[in-house]
């Protein structure tokens, strides 16, 4: 285990390293919507699966129009779902409607706006090139095609894709299971009666909430005592309900009360770090435990609501975008200028809460809050972005450019 202070891009690369979706399931199309696909799609049919027109109008053989006008019997008609199956003859049309299946023979569809109807004759009027609106078979896509690939995000365009590909049941990456553990006495539930000493529990609804908008499944296993058998039993639960992920709230710093390390490693979980170089958030830690052919991953979170929603952002989110079968969702900074003086930075590269605005120029202005404390959710409530102050960043001026990470 790593015992001295893990910078955060280094974190993230341990975090996520072999970290991959760990088993699959087939589910029906309209559940599909922001799965991953856990293998390759192939076309079951050709799409069109016939010559179609484009268009409403009249087909016709090019040669029966060399001169125009031209005057020809309307042989039937073909519309969409109830195609034309007569023959057409010399100097005869058919009557077609759009995605309509183009007779046999026919080589030219003619747009209605372009022709004169009488009760069995149709006069055209204006020339159309052989093979113009009218969509060859297998136009899209052909049989056999690989057309949406593994670990694609199922979109709504995708989804469409696959039933024109014939497919009403599609194999996925199974959503990673996330369980959440908060930590403390001094604990309780929303709603409940505050004893002397007590706070409201809070992190573990923040918690789910983000594992959920990352595409996983989240149960809340309640609160653990200060002891280290309770927590090994909501961590025993929580493995025996499958879950992939455990994240725990509290307890992952150094004091008498900080629990989690020791009752993690007494039931087998082996350690790579527990600090990282980040304001808010220093204790952190990272283990991992083999159960049979799973990999359970553990994150221990700070218990300031702040530090664990921040850390949750920037390590859990990616995380299960990866169990997920996707990229990474790393965040992603976009540059600004400063609005306010900031002292240089220590060793830890810090997230601070700003305020985001745009000067006359179209820039954005981040300005950091006053207080930067831990566990003032409300400030970060109220802000607009994160301001990323790299290790060691000199002092800044106004004005000065910056990184930042949008929240909203």
């Amino acid at each position: 285990m790593i015992e001295e202070l893990v910078p955060a891009t280094q974190a993230l690369n341990l975090i996520l390293a072999d970290a991959n979706p760990q088993s699959s399931e087939k589910i029906a199309l309209e559940e599909c919507a922001g799965r991953v696909l856990a293998g390759d799609l192939k076309a079951l049919r050709t799409q069109p699966p016939f010559n179609a027109s484009a268009m409403d109008g009249y087909g016709v053989h090019q040669q029966d129009i060399e001169n125009l006008p031209a005057t020809l019997n309307v042989a039937g008609q073909s519309a969409a779902g109830r195609p034309f199956t007569g023959q057409i003859g010399k100097n005869e049309a058919v009557r077609i409607f759009t995605g309509a299946q183009v007779p046999d023979g026919i080589d030219t569809i003619i747009i209605q706006e372009h022709t004169k109807a009488s009760a069995n004759q149709v006069q055209i009027l204006k020339h159309t090139p052989a093979g113009k609106f009218i969509r060859k078979a297998g136009l899209d896509f052909s049989q056999g095609d690989t057309l949406l690939r593994k670990n694609r995000l199922l979109d709504p365009q995708s989804i469409g894709l696959a039933a024109s590909m014939n497919h009403r049941n599609i194999s996925v990456w199974k959503k990673p299971l996330v369980a959440i553990i908060a930590t403390g006495d001094e604990l309780v539930l929303p709603g409940e009666k505050l004893k002397p000493g007590q706070i409201i529990a809070s992190n573990s609804f923040a918690l789910a909430a983000i594992a959920e908008q990352s595409g996983a499944d989240a149960i809340d296993m309640g609160i653990a005592e200060d002891t280290i058998d309770s927590l090994i039993d909501l961590t025993a639960r929580a493995i025996d309900r499958g879950a992939d992920l455990i994240v725990t709230m509290g307890g992952a710093s150094v004091g008498d009360h900080d629990l989690v390390l020791p009752a993690m490693q007494k039931i087998g979980f082996k350690f790579e770090f527990k600090k990282i170089a980040m304001r808010p958030g220093k204790p952190f830690l990272f283990a991992k435990k083999s159960v049979g052919d799973r990999t359970i991953r553990l994150l221990g979170l700070a218990g300031n609501p702040v530090s664990s929603i921040i850390a949750a952002q920037v390590f859990v989110r990616p995380l299960i975008g990866q169990l997920s079968g996707l990229p990474p969702a790393t965040l992603q900074p976009r540059a600004a200028i400063l609005g306010k003086k900031l002292k240089a930075n220590d060793e830890r590269q810090e997230y601070m809460r700003a305020s985001l605005e745009l000067d006359d120029e179209g820039s954005m202005v981040a300005t950091p809050f006053d207080s930067q404390d831990s566990s003032m959710l409300a400030n970060l409530t109220r802000a607009d972005c994160l301001l990323i102050r790299p290790v060691s960043a000199p002092a800044a001026n106004i004005g000065d450019p910056c990184e930042v990470v949008l929240l909203r």
